[in-house]
């Protein structure tokens, strides 16, 4: 039975299905859609978000990504963009058919990065 988080999430491979997942959504979703259509480096994104996906759930990857608050610095990000995308998280995990426990848990980790995120 696995018992951590990044067991839950399918480890390296299950997150990153997660994580193409999530940016698919984001891709379609009208409140954030530019912002992610404007990314250039799509893959980068994709393997940063797997890395903090990985390194967050407790996983043995290392993240090599910025921090958080210097990451979205200057992004101006909306309460109403960041509710989007952790909606379109809440929907990829959904997808992937996880427990409610394990989509909780990740919610849990997404709020607690809030002040880090909105309007930094």
């Amino acid at each position: 039975m696995a018992t951590t988080l990044y067991q839950r999430l399918g480890e390296a491979d299950g997150i990153a299905r997660l994580v193409d997942g999530v940016m698919a959504a984001h891709l379609v979703n009208p409140l954030v859609k530019t912002r992610f259509e404007n990314i250039k480096d799509m893959a980068h994104a994709k393997r940063m978000a797997c890395e903090f996906f990985c390194a967050g759930a407790g996983g043995p990857q290392a993240y090599t990504g910025k921090d958080m608050l210097s990451a979205h610095k200057g992004m101006n990000i909306s309460e109403q963009e960041y509710l989007a995308v952790t909606d379109d998280i809440v929907g990829a995990m959904t997808q992937q058919q996880l427990d409610e426990g394990t989509k909780n848990e990740v919610i849990g980790i997404l709020y607690s990065l809030k002040g880090h995120i909105i309007r930094v």
